[in-house]
């Protein structure tokens, strides 16, 4: 017992407050890291659905026709008789979100449904990475070959590293990818 107590330090001793190396590793070593991620402000959203259908309400072209936007779960679900009146309902749509800086690209769009009164079209609000992107963006910086590891976390990604030089290249490279989703660098420590 007396052995260990001599090879361990206290708080107090000048080795624990230098960072005592216990067993070779970095013990306590943090390594720079940010996330990737693709997220989107459903308050925002909300704001931007309900502008949509104020206008709609408004409008002289859709007076007397049977004209919906509801939003639930993620997603809104545009009504009208004719086709050519979701694709107006889309436009006033994508409008209210670039107004309300919601980006449009989180929006995809399910193949248009009909009946015999009218016409429907679902679309969805996405957010989080898929995996097949995740990993389209993992190997996309991995071609680099810059000193980073990613990980796929979820619907999201981290990125660490050593230098904060080659975390700064990395989201300059992920800013650059062509990708249909908007991403966002979060959560950067050192």
């Amino acid at each position: 017992n007396a052995f260990l107590n001599d090879h361990i330090p206290s708080a107090a001793s000048p080795d624990f407050r230098q960072g005592y190396n216990y067993g070779g590793s970095d013990f306590g070593a943090v390594m720079p890291t940010f996330d990737v991620v693709s997220e989107v402000n459903l308050h925002e959203v909300t704001n931007a659905v309900n502008q949509a259908i104020r206008e709609i309400a408004t409008r002289f072209d859709f007076k007397g026709k049977n004209v919906k936007l509801e939003f639930a779960d993620d997603q809104v679900t545009m009504r009208a008789p004719e086709e050519f009146q979701l694709e107006q309902l889309y436009d006033v749509l994508t409008n209210k979100f670039a107004s309300r800086k919601v980006d449009v690209r989180c929006l995809e769009r399910d193949p248009v449904q009909k009946n015999v009164s009218d016409v429907w079209q679902v679309v969805r609000v996405r957010q989080g990475i898929e995996v097949e992107l995740a990993r389209r963006l993992v190997k996309l910086v991995k071609n680099t070959k810059m000193k980073v590891q990613v990980a796929i976390q979820g619907e999201k990604l981290r990125v660490s590293g050593k230098k904060r030089d080659d975390l700064q290249t990395a989201i300059q490279v992920l800013k650059d990818a062509n990708v249909d989703i908007p991403l966002q660098f979060i959560n950067y420590r050192e």
